[in-house]
């Protein structure tokens, strides 16, 4: 199946260059373009991509907001954020607002395309230098955001071995580094996953992540 993405950039050539890349994979097409927040909005309920590659500083609607508004109305469309730095102080407000992940603007072809592939299929683009840094940004920030009654009794409701899996999320490792940390089998893993996103009211690891971190089951250090 062909994934169809939509690319939200204020700059031109950031759009022009990525819709020649992604185009360019038979599996990948690019439907849509927008120059803002309130336009990435709009073309979602449009076109219905599957991935929405999602500038964050933007004019009229930034792109943790427009990230807000997508998740919320439509449960199917992915948001992988654009940055130019990656510690950009705003990528932990949209991981929070419900993007599946992040990516750099200077990312290679591969890069962009797998990253988009990897969004696509459910999965969370985490790898565990990101979940550092988010980890990082989340120290400094000076009030944390307190778990929601609702939030608080589900984590009641993981059994050990979720919370276990739960927290290596949240450092990042993927299903089969898991698999192999715990000698499980990794379709093991994925139940456990599965059940832990029910549980919490989560829609991908990304969440669960960002979860762990408000839960306090992740620390810096």
């Amino acid at each position: 199946m062909t994934i169809r993405v939509l690319i939200a950039d204020d700059q031109m050539m950031v759009r022009e260059g990525f819709s020649v890349l992604l185009n360019a994979m038979p599996d990948i097409e690019v439907v849509g373009e927008a120059v803002n927040g309130r336009e990435a909005v709009a073309k979602v309920r449009e076109l219905a991509p599957d991935v929405v590659l999602m500038d964050i500083r933007m004019p009229e609607l930034n792109g943790i907001e427009a990230t807000r508004e997508i998740v919320a109305a439509d449960g199917a469309a992915k948001v992988l954020v654009l940055t130019t730095f990656d510690l950009d102080e705003y990528v932990y407000q949209a991981l929070r607002a419900g993007a599946s992940g992040f990516l750099l603007k200077d990312a290679s072809a591969r890069q962009l395309a797998d990253g988009v592939r990897v969004v696509a299929s459910g999965e969370a683009l985490l790898a565990p230098s990101v979940t550092r840094r988010l980890i990082t940004e989340f120290s400094k920030l000076s009030e944390k955001p307190p778990l929601m009654p609702s939030a608080q009794a589900a984590y009641g409701d993981l059994t050990d071995r979720e919370t276990e899996v739960l927290v290596l999320i949240a450092q990042g490792l993927s299903n089969s580094e898991i698999a192999e940390r715990l000698v499980v089998a990794e379709s093991t893993i994925k139940t456990h996953v599965s059940r832990i996103l029910v549980k919490l009211g989560l829609r991908d690891r990304t969440q669960a992540a960002v979860f762990a971190y408000e839960a306090r089951l992740v620390t810096p250090g």
